[in-house]
């Protein structure tokens, strides 16, 4: 495995680079050098089964890894047992939409504690991703991994040791750590490297050297208000709400890990994704000179 890089979704220059068709993607890619996509099925799985399945073709030529976003609505805790089946319909679309483009991961919310302790919340979540990942291994589809993501609101269940929680539902699941979300619902935590290798660390600690080596990521930086949390995503033009991607990539280099890294900033996410993979690949040539 390598370590991969690429946005969610297309960026404002997919278009003012000329390009208008979704095959065009892999192309679009690999003229920045990336080799990773997100597909965004956020507000719906809808997909055009000959363009997707056409999507998956070219980008294997090329090697580029496909992901896909499940619908934001999802909500695994919903106090309302009818929301939590459909969650699993909603999960069980996103698997076969993956499946029939190639893509091997789909990143899926949790939704938010509400009323009740986020302890209640968790365990009817954990139930609801158990049924789940049944629902995929019944049809087929167990291979497509689920990656629950960590959350950027307060409010929302998705804190990085309840992440952890719902990847043990399940040693085939990978966590989703959005590093932007993360440092919004602490506020701006996240300053030092040694706050980066805290994180990376209980990966390792709960999911094991391997699991955790392999883990899906999101990365932007994100405004957030107090108390609160995310507001919105921002580029990496900004220079007052972090966090700063650099000490992470030197990192993982020196780890030798091999995560996915999806950039989600706002309008800018190829171009993004484009610095974190070459600040990677800087710090992999200096740590193979020494």
């Amino acid at each position: 495995m390598i370590t991969r890089f690429g946005p969610a979704g297309t960026a404002d220059s997919f278009k003012t680079l000329g390009y208008k068709k979704t095959v065009q993607l892999p192309e679009y890619l690999e003229t920045f050098g990336l080799n990773a996509f997100e597909y965004q099925c956020g507000r719906g799985v809808r997909v055009n089964v000959d363009t997707v399945t056409k999507l998956g073709v070219l980008c294997r030529e090329k090697d580029i890894a496909l992901s896909l976003h499940a619908p934001y609505y999802i909500s695994l805790s919903s106090v309302e047992e009818e929301k939590r089946n459909n969650s699993v319909g909603y999960i069980l679309d996103s698997a076969r939409a993956a499946k029939l483009m190639g893509a091997d991961r789909i990143v899926v919310h949790s939704g938010s504690a509400g009323k009740m302790s986020r302890e209640a919340a968790l365990g009817l979540a954990v139930e609801t991703l158990r049924k789940a990942q049944q629902a995929l291994d019944d049809e087929g589809l167990g291979d497509v991994i689920i990656c629950p993501e960590t959350m950027g609101k307060v409010n929302q269940l998705g804190d990085l040791e309840e992440v952890m929680t719902l990847c043990g539902v399940d040693e085939r699941m990978l966590p989703t750590i959005d590093f932007g979300h993360l440092n919004a619902r602490t506020f701006g935590s996240i300053k030092s490297q040694e706050d980066f290798a805290a994180i990376l660390d209980t990966l390792e600690n709960r999911l094991g050297a391997d699991r955790a080596s392999r883990f899906h990521s999101h990365f932007s930086k994100i405004m957030y208000t107090v108390p609160g949390g995310e507001k919105c995503h921002l580029t990496f033009e900004d220079t007052e709400y972090g966090p700063d991607f650099e000490p992470l990539m030197e990192l993982i280099a020196k780890r030798g890990w091999t995560p996915r890294f999806i950039c989600e900033s706002a309008g800018t996410q190829t171009e993004d994704a484009a610095v974190m993979m070459k600040s990677y690949q800087a710090y992999l040539l200096q740590g193979s000179l020494k």
